[in-house]
C-alpha cells in the first residue's frame, strides 16, 4: 500500500499566521502538525509516502522531511496548485499509486488510540474497495456522515446533512484499491469545481463495496483546521505526553519500533534534535529499546 498526505489549501480559518506558514507546519504540544498523519501512515507499515502541498509550502515540507530515508521511508512530493478537493489528490498521485491500493490522511487529522495499530494493520492488508473510518460526534451537521445497518454495514453516505441519520462522522482517513485512481479521474466536478471525495466513496457504496470502521470508545480523532480546535489538540496532547511520559506521534520512535531504523540511528536523529524535550526523548528510546 502506498500513503498520499494531502497538506494544501489555504488554512483560511488559521488566518494571519498560515499567510506565512503552512497549516500542516504549525506546531501540535511540540512537534509539527504532520508528523500526526505521517506517524499513521508508518503505523500502518507504508513506507512510500507522497506529500501534496501548495508551491509555496512544498519547500519547507522538504525542508523538515527530507527524502524520508532517516526514518527508513521514502517521500515524495507534489504539488496541489489549487484546493480542487480531496479527491483531486488521486489524480495528482496516480504515477505514485502506480498498480496499489493507496491510504490518504488529511494532513491536519489526529488519531490516538492504544489499539489504533491494530485497527490500521488489519483494516490495510488486502484492500477490495474502500475502507471509511467513522468517529461518533455531537455535530455531525458539520461532516460527511456515515449510516449503518443493524449488522454494522455501511448503507448510506451524506455530506453535511440538515436532519443526520448517523452520529458517525466520517474521517480525514481513508483506505482504497487501486480503482480509485481511474474513479476519481472520472468524477464529475461539483458546482464549485472540486472533486469531492464523498463522490467517490458513493461509488463504491453503490456498488458495495464500502465499509465503516467504527472508532469509538478508547480512541480520539481531532480536526485541527480552527484556533479552538489548534489550542484544543495541544493541549490533550501536552497532557497526556506529560502525564504518561510519552510522545504521541514521535515518528522517530514509531521508525524505530517498525524496524525501519536501527536503535543507533535513531539515537543519531535525537543528537540532532537536542537539548530540546523531544530530542532527549528521541535519544531515551533509542537506548532502551537497544537494552531490550
Amino acid at each position: 500500500m502506498k500513503g498520499i498526505i494531502l497538506a494544501g489549501g489555504s488554512g483560511t480559518r488559521l488566518r494571519p499566521v498560515t499567510i506565512a506558514v503552512s497549516k500542516q507546519l504549525l506546531p501540535v504540544g511540540d512537534k509539527p502538525m504532520i508528523y500526526y498523519p505521517l506517524s499513521i501512515l508508518m503505523l500502518a507499515g507504508i513506507r512510500e509516502i507522497l506529500v501534496i502541498s501548495t508551491p509555496d509550502d512544498l519547500p519547507q515540507f522538504r525542508r523538515l522531511l527530507g527524502d524520508g530515508s532517516h526514518l527508513g521511508l521514502q517521500i515524495e512530493y507534489a504539488e496541489q496548485i489549487e484546493a480542487n478537493g480531496l479527491a483531486e489528490a488521486f489524480v495528482i498521485g496516480a504515477d505514485h499509486i502506480g498498480d496499489s491500493s493507496v491510504a490518504l490522511i488529511l494532513g491536519d487529522n489526529i488519531f490516538h488510540g492504544h489499539s489504533f495499530y491494530s485497527v490500521l494493520t488489519e483494516n490495510s492488508r488486502d484492500v477490495s474497495g474502500c475502507v471509511l473510518f467513522g468517529y461518533p460526534v455531537n455535530d455531525p451537521e458539520r461532516y460527511g456522515v456515515g449510516e449503518v445497518d443493524a449488522d454494522g454495514r455501511l448503507v448510506s453516505i451524506e455530506e453535511k446533512p440538515t436532519h443526520p441519520r448517523s452520529n458517525r462522522a466520517i474521517t480525514g482517513l481513508y483506505f482504497y484499491d487501486n480503482s480509485v485512481v481511474d474513479v476519481a479521474k472520472n468524477v464529475r466536478p461539483s458546482a464549485r469545481g472540486e472533486l469531492e471525495i464523498t463522490d467517490v466513496n458513493r461509488w463504491y457504496l453503490e456498488r458495495g463495496r464500502a465499509r465503516l470502521v467504527d472508532l469509538g470508545r478508547g480512541f480520539a480523532w481531532l480536526d485541527t483546521g480552527t484556533p479552538e480546535s489548534l489550542l484544543m489538540a495541544g493541549q490533550y496532547v501536552g497532557t497526556l505526553e506529560e502525564r504518561q511520559g510519552v510522545r504521541i506521534a514521535c515518528v522517530e520512535e514509531v521508525a524505530l519500533r517498525m524496524g525501519y531504523i536501527t536503535s543507533d540511528e535513531c539515537h543519531s536523529l535525537g543528537v540532532r534534535l537536542a537539548p530540546s524535550r523531544y530530542g532527549q526523548y528521541v535519544m531515551a528510546i533509542a537506548k532502551e529499546l537497544a537494552d531490550l
